[in-house]
């Protein structure tokens, strides 16, 4: 049976339930799930990385907001504040849309 120890979503027992495997899961107490969603993050930037197609990484980029999401709510906030919070630096200091690549500051 193989090992994972690693954060799953939600359904995933359920999913392997009805495939007939047995399975065994724990539940994350605060620390440690803010802890493995961290993990998970870069989990899930790697897999990112490593998209070979649009769609692939289209999908990657779906999951690292889910993730993202989760950890909004470990900090006592929700997506709504993080778009909030994401668009007002957007005002205050631009986006990346213009692809400017800083090179070199004098001093």
């Amino acid at each position: 049976m193989p090992i994972y120890k690693k954060l799953v979503r939600d359904q995933i027992p359920e999913i392997i339930e009805k495939t007939g495997a047995k399975y065994s899961i724990e539940m994350l107490d605060e620390e440690l799930y803010q802890k493995e969603l961290r993990r998970k993050l870069q989990e899930e930037i790697d897999e990112y990385m490593e998209a070979l197609t649009d769609n692939e990484a289209v999908e990657e980029l779906a999951d690292v907001l889910e993730v993202i999401f989760a950890l909004a709510k470990t900090h006592q906030t929700n997506e709504l504040i993080l778009e909030t919070i994401r668009v007002d630096k957007r005002i205050k200091r631009g986006a990346f849309d213009k692809r400017i690549y800083l090179v070199e500051v004098e001093d």
